[in-house]
């Protein structure tokens, strides 16, 4: 009894012990039970009640949450070495403990530093016509709503068209989930995104973290048909890339990634911010063997001395870095633009200053698609979709684990221990936003963005460990949004929630949906569709 007991409760004094103030665990559990309807709302009232630098545990597992931007830059960037892991996943299994969320240290510097070049400005262009091939379809389907005039769910109709990117961009594989909802593609794909903290052999993993390696080993059908579902469809499409004329090879990102097995480029450490652009200053290094030392002199991380190892990706990493596309790219992207279509739709006046500068653009590029290059010069809409992701950021929450004792600005953090980033708290801090509850894409020009603290916003993370993907989300969200806005007006209904109820376990997104109407636009002189692809 009295060793229950002592296990029940030893691990919940390391918070104390270094300062950090948090609510009162319960025995076996720690705090988790705060976390019943989601972490978006809790972390502001945790940091409210207990400060900036404050923390929880979740299970046995000492959490710190840093809402200093201070601190986070310190964290994020300038001492990166001490903090380069996000937080472990002891029962991860492939394909998914082979993706770059899942690797560390070194093995996650190599396989980084060979992806990085895949999603350069010059390799996204080659993503434009299979994004425009997608929105096709995706305006097809809004059409037919448009014409019903009835309300309808258009984060749903959003999740079909961003599940039929991905498949075709990441794995080279044509679906129309929004026909063939059915489609084992999508039936596969669905099931990961119906994880939950919540049941009871995950309450028995928290209690007894010592059995989680067990987890791996006991029977779990939908696990093991989704995994080899993913596995052998990459490798059958491997295979057949394989035994295809180079010439013929679909040019997608599954094969930018077969191409690194033959490919010399790698980029060093100090370029894998994709947030700061650091990585378009990156020189590419060519090798002779492949397997390379390269020695990049830098201090944290611009300057201080780091060892970047080149070894080509194996085909499981491969695999991997595939299946990675739904942990960080289904959900975060189809909410981003379905709560921008919310936010446009409660705004009329923002929806109607965007579709005159989409109206010109079309304008100005009358026999050519919108692509990586024109987009960018839609100003408006990258503020609008900014300030979207401002309110509704779909990764709300990140971590990094602490890999030694360190003192980051006076506050003393302990090896083991987990940082937690609440990038959802921070776009709300009324401190650097003024009436944050507010949709005000202004807050984006180029002169606001300069004034204001870089580590306020930060719905792509920041420093070496930054969301890879991010050109390529934004592209997609740009160029579905561009279509739409030129084709349709979406309209607040009787159904359109005002607020919305939110989920937030994992990312953050919509509970029950987005309800709104939408209606075609009559525009002037409309000239005839441009034709698909770049």
């Amino acid at each position: 009894m009295v060793f229950v007991q002592w296990y029940a409760t030893f691990p919940y004094s390391s918070l104390a012990q270094c300062g950090i103030r948090h609510p009162k665990p319960s025995p076996f559990f720690g705090n988790l039970f705060l976390f019943r309807q989601g972490f978006f709302g809790v972390h502001t009232d945790l940091i409210h009640k207990y400060g900036r630098v404050c923390g929880y545990y979740l299970g046995r597992r000492p959490v710190v949450v840093v809402a200093d931007p201070d601190m986070l830059r310190q964290i994020m960037v300038k001492d990166f070495s001490t903090f380069p892991n996000r937080m472990t996943i002891r029962a991860a299994t492939k394909p998914m403990s082979d993706c770059l969320l899942m690797l560390r240290n070194e093995h996650w510097k190599r396989v980084r530093s060979i992806l990085t070049p895949s999603f350069s400005a010059a390799k996204m262009k080659e993503m434009g016509p299979l994004i425009n091939t997608a929105t096709d379809t995706l305006l097809t389907n809004l059409n037919c709503h448009a014409e019903s005039g009835e309300s309808f769910d258009i984060h749903r109709c959003f999740g079909c068209f961003t599940m039929d990117v991905i498949a075709s961009v990441a794995f080279g594989t044509q679906v129309d989930s929004q026909k063939d909802p059915d489609d084992p593609f999508v039936h596969h794909a669905q099931k990961f995104f119906s994880f939950s903290f919540f049941t009871p052999i995950m309450f028995v993993f928290i209690a007894f973290p010592f059995l989680i390696p067990l987890a791996r080993f006991l029977p779990n059908k939908r696990r093991d048909e989704m995994n080899n579902f993913f596995i052998n469809c990459i490798q059958k499409i491997i295979r057949q890339r394989d035994e295809q004329p180079v010439e013929e090879r679909r040019r997608d990102f599954l094969q930018l990634m077969l191409e690194t097995r033959s490919s010399k480029e790698c980029v060093s450490l100090e370029h894998f911010d994709v947030v700061n652009h650091a990585d378009e200053l990156a020189p590419t290094h060519t090798h002779t063997n492949q397997q390379e030392n390269v020695d990049v002199s830098h201090e944290s991380p611009n300057r201080r001395s780091v060892q970047t190892q080149k070894r080509m990706m194996s085909d499981d990493e491969i695999v991997g870095q595939a299946f990675v596309f739904f942990l960080a790219g289904y959900e975060t992207s189809s909410n981003t633009l379905a709560f921008t279509c919310y936010l446009l739709a409660l705004h009329p006046e923002c929806q109607s200053k965007l579709q005159a500068e989409v109206d010109d653009f079309f304008t100005r590029y009358v026999h050519l698609s919108p692509n990586y290059t024109n987009v960018q010069e839609l100003k408006y809409l990258d503020m609008v979709i900014s300030e979207a992701l401002r309110l509704y950021p779909p990764g709300f929450r990140f971590a990094r684990e602490v890999d030694e004792d360190c003192m980051v600005n006076g506050q003393f953090l302990p090896k083991g221990a987990t940082l937690e980033i609440p990038a959802g708290y921070l776009h709300y801090d009324p401190e650097y936003w003024p009436e944050p509850e507010k949709f005000i894409p202004e807050r984006f020009t180029v002169e606001a963005k300069a004034s204001r603290h870089p580590f306020v916003y930060l719905p792509f993370g920041a420093g070496p460990r930054s969301c890879v993907g991010m050109r390529l989300a934004q592209l997609e969200i740009k160029m579905a949004l561009v279509h739409v806005f030129r084709k349709f007006n979406i309209v607040a209904c009787i159904e359109t929630k005002v607020p919305l109820e939110l989920k937030s376990h994992t990312t953050l997104g919509p509970k029950n949906g987005i309800f709104v109407t939408i209606t075609k636009r009559e525009i002037e002189g409309e000239p005839a569709t441009p034709p698909a692809g770049e």
